[in-house]
């Protein structure tokens, strides 16, 4: 509803414009009816009220590769021999000028998507094949295999 409300034109709900007055309400506008089109080519309307799907984005993590250790030099050098500032980066790859400094000095680890860009933007490999530890279980035949025998093992590896 439009009112004037000390002298202001405004556009209120039905509550609010009980505080001032009604200078004009706007005529309804036709609604279309929504059509579809049937085998034959004629346009039906569509009954009941349209359903819009959402397309849902799921973010996909592969947990088979994961980021080399020496990241940070690994792009820092491509970058370099690419002759690109990081400001000029940034703009490649659509990325924070800040964000790229972090990355290249280990303060902060680049997402998989970044990952992905600057592998192709600088044309490198950052992300190899899980590497796993190989752990060696005790052989006891007096009794099965425990959590304090796991920290016993995770101790002796660390050096004491």
């Amino acid at each position: 509803m439009r009112v004037i409300i000390e002298g202001a034109k405004l556009t209120v709900c039905t509550e609010c414009s009980k505080h001032g007055k009604v200078a004009w309400e706007e005529p309804a506008k036709p609604t279309l009816t929504p059509q579809r089109q049937t085998a034959t080519g004629q346009a039906k309307p569509i009954q009941g009220p349209i359903q819009i799907r959402k397309r849902v984005i799921k973010a996909r993590v592969d947990t088979s590769q994961e980021i080399v250790e020496d990241y940070a030099e690994v792009i820092r050098d491509a970058r370099k021999n690419a002759g690109l500032s990081h400001e000029d980066l940034g703009k490649k790859i659509n990325e924070k000028e800040s964000v790229l400094r972090k990355i290249e000095t280990g303060k902060m680890k680049p997402n998989n998507l970044l990952v992905s860009k600057l592998e192709h933007n600088l044309k490198i490999k950052l992300l190899v094949p899980v590497s796993e530890e190989k752990v060696s279980l005790p052989k006891t035949a007096s009794h099965e295999f425990t959590l304090g025998d796991a920290i016993k093992i995770g101790k002796k590896g660390k050096g004491e």
